[in-house]
């Protein structure tokens, strides 16, 4: 909301932008933030607590350009974050897991002016030479007057690089406003929730949506460290915020449960995101809990594009529909030619507010991620479902398989393959093939023992078109993947 016109008491006097975290300039009687600590209790910071901490640590920085924050999961990163944005500095948040060669070349691109850690943590080589802020939880301090403008940088954050080196996606302040804002919309989200996630603090899921997010809403979040059962059951959470693989690792937990599932089922709303959920976990979730997850999707650069609302009935394989202010579009896919063998798939677009200002140092990477009309090329291919919400089949470079004439998504054979009660886990990549042009083939992480092979085909082609059957089969004991818990494709066996 814009700020009325300022009067001489009002703390708000030097500025009429609309502040990012308006709780902060009138803290509510409320706790702000609860980390589990390193001592195994909680650090807790009320928002009286968090606006003094963090306005403090706002003086010591500010004037700087960017910062780096080294990304662990505690209160202090989150503090450290929110002292930044009431600076007006440019957060780097920096995954602690970085080999010293990647987080080399984040630190040389990014040249920040100082780093913000953990009193007493030991920084890796390449934040070592840099100017060291250490975060007291303690300190007190005041919030700057001055609210920064909207289109000052809040973050800039890296990629994963798995197309070259990682690249720095600059993210507004009204970029994260926005989009925070259309979340808010969507998932009924107010300053009465409490927000419950376990998730890494350098991507946009767990820190622009799950630290911002509810900062911004006046709410609380807690961090858990791990999506555990009855730590989850015991938070008392409204919102739970999660990627695929820890809902899957909670809902073997609720089997044996009850109790926990029981106390789970008692939150408002849980949200998946980062990458698909499967409908065997959908089923799951809703059968425990009486709850049915609801997806998002977004990137990096875009921040959150869609999403399943709160009021609508969930889609289980969509990603629901356009935040407000939001545009997306599918446009064919090459060759299409407006024939029927796309499937209805198309490469998804977008423009919207919540969109990144471009990659740090590089134009060249920003230009060519516009098509010519200026929207936002995402790389991924979906197609609308009767409702009108987004399903996404995969990425175009690695999940579009054109076999036999045929644009496949990889996305929707691995759903059939994990309807099978032998399948824990499924990969699905297209293979050169001197007839086929590519050939269907199947990664799979058996339950078991592993079933037949022709079993596995039959099974899906008995769900889809039997031109998107696997024609091959390879069992293995566990998929590649990332922090976000994404299978990486291009570390399976192409041989």
């Amino acid at each position: 909301m814009t700020t009325e016109a300022p009067t001489a008491d009002d703390p708000m006097e030097a500025t009429s932008v609309t502040p990012l975290l308006p709780a902060l300039l009138d803290p509510p009687d409320r706790t702000a933030l609860r980390f589990r600590a390193a001592d195994g209790g909680d650090d807790e910071l009320s928002y009286a607590r968090l606006a003094s901490a963090a306005g403090a640590l706002a003086t010591k920085i500010a004037g700087r350009e960017r910062v780096a924050v080294l990304a662990t999961p505690t209160a202090h990163t989150a503090v450290g974050v929110t002292a930044a944005l009431l600076a007006g500095v440019a957060a780097v948040p920096l995954n602690p897991k970085l080999g010293e060669r990647e987080l080399g070349h984040v630190v040389g691109d990014s040249a920040p002016d100082a780093v913000l850690a953990v009193p007493g943590a030991v920084l890796p080589g390449p934040l070592a030479a840099l100017p060291r802020v250490d975060v007291d939880l303690a300190a007190d301090g005041t919030v700057p007057a001055d609210e920064p403008p909207p289109d000052a940088t809040a973050f800039v954050i890296y990629t994963s690089g798995t197309t070259g080196p990682p690249k720095g996606a600059v993210l507004s302040r009204s970029a994260v406003m926005s989009n925070v804002d259309g979340l808010a919309e969507a998932w009924e989200w107010t300053a009465d929730d409490l927000l419950v996630h376990a998730l890494p603090l350098f991507h946009v899921h767990g820190l622009i949506l799950g630290v911002v997010g509810p900062l911004r809403r006046g709410g609380t979040l807690h961090h858990i460290g791990g999506l555990d059962a009855r730590a989850l059951a015991a938070s008392g959470a409204t919102l739970v915020f999660g990627v695929p693989t820890q809902y899957h690792r909670l809902a073997d937990q609720l089997e044996s449960d009850a109790e926990s599932a029981a106390a789970i089922g008692r939150a408002r709303l849980l949200v998946s995101g980062s990458a698909a959920l499967t409908a065997v976990d959908h089923a799951r979730l809703h059968r425990l809990t009486g709850l049915a997850v609801r997806e998002r999707y977004g990137l990096t650069e875009t921040l959150i594009l869609t999403a399943q609302r709160a009021s609508d009935e969930p889609e289980p394989g969509t990603v629901g529909r356009p935040l407000r202010g939001t545009e997306v579009r599918l446009t064919p896919l090459p060759g299409d030619q407006g024939s029927d063998q796309g499937g209805g798939l198309g490469a998804v677009e977008a423009r919207g507010p919540g969109l990144f200002s471009g990659y740090l140092n590089r134009p060249d990477a920003t230009a060519a991620s516009r098509t010519p009309d200026g929207w936002f090329a995402t790389g991924d291919i979906g197609r609308w479902s009767e409702s009108g919400a987004l399903a996404l089949v995969g990425r175009s470079a690695t999940d579009l398989i054109k076999s036999g004439g045929y644009k496949i998504g990889a996305g929707e054979i691995e759903n059939a393959l994990l309807e099978h009660a032998g399948v824990a886990e499924a990969a699905v990549v297209g293979l050169p093939d001197a007839d086929l042009g590519e050939r269907i083939v199947a990664f799979v992480v058996p339950v078991g023992a592993a079933p037949p092979e022709r079993e596995l085909v039959d099974h899906v082609a008995t769900l889809l078109a039997p031109h998107k059957r696997p024609r091959e089969v390879r069992f293995t004991d566990a998929l590649p993947r990332n922090d976000m818990g994404k299978v990486q494709k291009s570390r399976l066996p192409r041989e």
